[in-house]
């Protein structure tokens, strides 16, 4: 029987492959993991949708939503000198190489190879050769291995950008959070500066009635003590200014003694307003649910990875050479000889390394589904969090402001009704106290809604910009 030539051969081997591989199907159909969503917002108006990665959707600069031009300033800062978010980026860069490279093994392998050598001997002449050849080998993709690990290596590089939005957020969120705890300093220090002023003048108002003989002195002793602890608790109003400001210092990548935030105590609180409905497409701009999503996708590649261990592998190699004694000789046509070949590998026995391989990929998806599904429950909790937050806040602003101003009336009566002898100084201490400690809470819930508003928009991905609310 006259045997085919080696191309054809070849051909049948691979036409025959093709037909199996037609018939092999290696990664499990891919579907997000469902997740038990909620029909609308518990605090919210806002119906929700199922979660699915959007995390490319223009979120825009969210910090502008309180107008506040040092903050925009410093905002801009975190893409470029932030550390945490150049790590990121770094990975992500790496990520993107990984990708490129699994990609590269679809493509034929080239190489050039070329030499030169001279031999002799004490009594025979010394001779040259030379030699130069260029081979090449390819492994067919006939069962989608290598697809996979390219589709497996994309969803890592998805992951990597998701991370990277994901720090760059929490760069921004703890900047602006830091930055309003600045802010709130720089407000309780002007109150606290102005406590000590009373505080000092009723030591002196105090010193005259002793020195009158209308009180004792343990009125001044007790008047002096309070203004005392007054000036610890400014020294102490100072030293957390200066422990935020280098914690936004490190924010926008600058050592703390090269940055400063120029003390503001008329600092206008503004507290963005977060729309009636918010719709729950803007969860699907959380990066950590895109990441975890990919992951799932990624966890399901790797099942056809595992899987493709079942099939052979099939690799094809061909090379053109030539040696001569001389360089001119080489590209003679007489020297030429070419090499084409072709091998196939098939796994006979592992003793179940492929199908623990396999059990190992299948487990693998199911814990990435199962942290899928508890990062968007934990999505829905954060959210339905910070908008409780927001209207509890916004109800307790209101009520310290009622106790802010009975407090001041207060304190004022109580000091009157002690000059004229009406009450003992202990009463005006008190009076004090309340009055300063009402002030410092109202501060307090001012900035405690600035710092819900910032996680509200760390919770929805991003803020509430850039998308309509869908019913």
């Amino acid at each position: 029987m006259k045997l085919r030539p080696a191309p054809l051969r070849l051909l049948s081997l691979l036409a025959s492959a093709l037909v199996l591989a037609g018939c092999a199907n290696l990664e499990p159909k891919y579907e997000v993991p469902a997740v038990d969503t909620p029909v609308a917002f518990k605090e919210g108006q806002g119906a929700w949708v199922p979660a699915a990665p959007a995390d490319a959707l223009e979120r825009g600069p969210w910090w502008e939503l309180f107008d506040d031009p040092v903050l925009n300033g410093l905002a801009a800062q975190v893409d470029v000198s932030n550390q945490n978010v150049a790590a990121a980026l770094a990975a992500y860069d790496q990520a993107r190489a990984v990708t490129r490279e699994q990609r590269a093994a679809l493509f034929p392998q080239v190489n050039l190879d070329a030499g030169s050598n001279r031999t002799g001997g004490p009594d025979r002449a010394t001779t040259r050769s030379y030699r130069v050849s260029m081979g090449a080998s390819w492994e067919p993709d006939v069962f989608g291995r290598l697809r996979l690990g390219v589709q497996g290596a994309r969803a890592g590089e998805q992951i990597a950008e998701a991370d990277l939005a994901a720090a760059r957020l929490a760069a921004q969120g703890e900047l602006a959070a830091n930055y309003f705890a600045v802010r709130q300093a720089d407000i309780a220090y002007a109150l606290q500066a102005e406590t000590v002023a009373g505080y000092q003048r009723s030591v002196q108002i105090t010193r005259n009635r002793y020195e009158a003989g209308i009180v004792a002195r343990t009125d001044v002793l007790q008047a002096e003590s309070q203004l005392a602890n007054s000036q610890a608790d400014l020294l102490g109003v100072e030293r957390q200014r200066q422990t935020f400001e280098h914690a936004v210092a490190v924010l926008v990548g600058k050592a703390p003694a090269h940055f400063a935030i120029q003390l503001d105590p008329k600092w206008n609180v503004q507290i963005p307003a977060v729309p009636p409905v918010v719709p729950s497409t803007l969860l699907q701009r959380r990066p950590d649910i895109a990441a975890a999503e990919r992951q799932v996708e990624q966890a399901n590649t790797r099942i056809g990875v595992a899987r493709a261990g079942y099939y052979p592998s099939f690799n094809l190699t061909g090379s053109l050479g030539s040696s001569a004694a001389s360089i001119g000789d080489l590209f003679n046509a007489s020297g030429l000889v070419w090499a084409l070949g072709a091998s196939v590998a098939q796994m006979v026995f592992d003793a179940g390394a492929t199908t623990a391989r396999v059990d190992q990929s299948r487990a693998l998806l199911d814990e990435s589904a199962a942290r899928y599904r508890q990062t968007v429950l934990t999505a829905f909790q954060d959210v339905e969090d910070q908008l409780v937050a927001l209207r509890v806040l916004q109800a307790q602003q209101s009520l310290r402001q009622e106790a802010s101003r009975a407090a001041d009336l207060v304190e004022q009566q109580v000091l009157n009704r002690y000059q004229a002898g009406q009450v003992n100084y202990t009463e005006v201490i008190t009076a004090q106290q309340n009055a300063a400690a009402a002030r410092r809470a109202l501060v307090q819930a001012q900035i405690d809604r600035q710092v819900s508003a910032v996680a509200l928009v760390q919770s929805l991905g991003g803020g509430w910009r850039g998308l309509e609310a869908r019913p």
